[in-house]
C-alpha cells in the first residue's frame, strides 16, 4: 500500500495557530516508522490525520492515490489499524472479546474459527494468551496496553499506527514490544508507523526515523542518518553524546539548553 500526505496542514477550530503545516511526506516500503520530536510538534495530531480521524484543513492525505475523505471509515479499516496512546475503554467482557473487537470490520459482528485462531495467535505473541478470560477493566496499565495493540494487531491490516505503544510498558515490555513490532513489518509486509519519545528505542529497532520540528515533518531517514548530537540539540534542546551501538546511534543525554 501507499500512503502520501500532500501540503498537509490543520488547525483546530478553537485556535488560529495551526497545529500542522505544509507536511509532505510518502510512506510505501514495508518497515517499522518510528516518528520522534518534543511535545507539543504534532505528532499525535498527524497520524490522526492520517486514518480520519481528524479532517486536514487544507491538502490531502491519499490511500492507495485515493483521498481518504472520499473513503468510507469501513474501506480505511480494511486498510490501517489505529491503537491510540491510551484507550479510554471501559469493556465488562473477557480480554479475548476485547481483542475480538478488532476483527468486527469484515464480519459483521460474527466470530469465525478464524477469527479464533487469528486471536489466539496474536495473544501468543504479545504474551497475553493467560489473560484471555481475565475482565478487560481489572487490568494494569500496561496489560491495557498490550490488549491496545493486540486488537490492532488481529485487523491484519497493510498499515498499523500506534501512538507511543510501549507508554505503561517497563523496560522488558519495551524491548519485547519494539523487537516485535520491527520483526512483524518485515515478516507481515506492513507498514508500522509508532510514535516514540525514547530516542534509544527509535534508534535501535526503526528502519526509518521522521521527524517532526515546528508542526512539520523536517527530515526522514536512517537513525545513523538522522539522529545526531546536533539533532537533538536542536529538537529537543538537550546536550548529549552519541555512541556506537551494533552501528546503530544510542544517545547519551546531558544537560538541558534553555527552559
Amino acid at each position: 500500500m501507499r500512503m502520501e500526505l500532500k501540503n498537509v496542514s490543520f488547525a483546530y477550530k478553537s485556535s488560529q495557530t495551526p497545529v500542522l503545516h505544509d507536511i509532505n511526506l510518502v510512506l510505501e516500503e514495508p518497515g517499522l516508522y518510528c516518528i520522534v520530536g518534543p511535545n507539543g510538534v504534532g505528532k499525535s495530531t498527524m497520524v490522526k490525520c492520517m486514518n480520519r480521524i481528524l479532517k486536514p484543513t487544507s491538502g490531502q492525505v491519499l490511500l492507495n492515490d485515493v483521498d481518504i475523505q472520499d473513503m468510507k471509515l469501513k474501506e480505511i479499516a480494511e486498510h490501517i489499524g489505529y491503537v491510540p496512546v491510551q484507550t479510554q475503554d471501559v469493556f465488562s467482557m473477557p480480554v479475548i472479546d476485547a481483542i475480538l473487537l478488532g476483527r468486527q470490520k469484515a464480519n459483521k459482528w460474527k466470530t469465525t474459527d478464524e477469527d479464533l485462531e487469528i486471536a489466539a495467535r496474536v495473544m501468543k505473541m504479545m504474551g497475553i494468551q493467560d489473560l484471555a478470560m481475565r475482565g478487560f477493566n481489572h487490568l494494569s496499565a500496561g496489560q491495557h496496553q498490550k490488549v491496545a495493540i493486540a486488537r490492532g494487531l488481529v485487523q491484519q491490516p497493510e498499515m498499523l499506527i500506534l501512538d507511543e505503544p510501549t507508554a505503561n510498558l517497563d523496560v522488558k515490555h519495551q524491548v519485547y514490544v519494539s523487537e516485535l513490532l520491527r520483526a512483524m513489518a518485515i515478516e507481515e509486509n506492513m507498514i508500522v508507523l509508532m510514535i516514540s519519545h525514547d530516542l534509544n528505542i527509535a534508534a535501535k529497532y526503526a528502519h526509518k526515523i521522521i521527524v517532526m520540528e515546528h508542526g512539520t515533518v523536517v527530515d526522514v531517514g536512517t537513525s545513523k542518518d538522522i539522529i545526531t548530537e546536533d539533532l537533538v540539540a536542536r529538537v529537543y534542546e538537550v546536550e548529549c553524546k552519541i555512541e556506537d551501538d551494533e552501528d546503530r546511534p544510542h544517545v547519551v543525554l546531558g544537560s538541558v539548553l534553555s527552559i
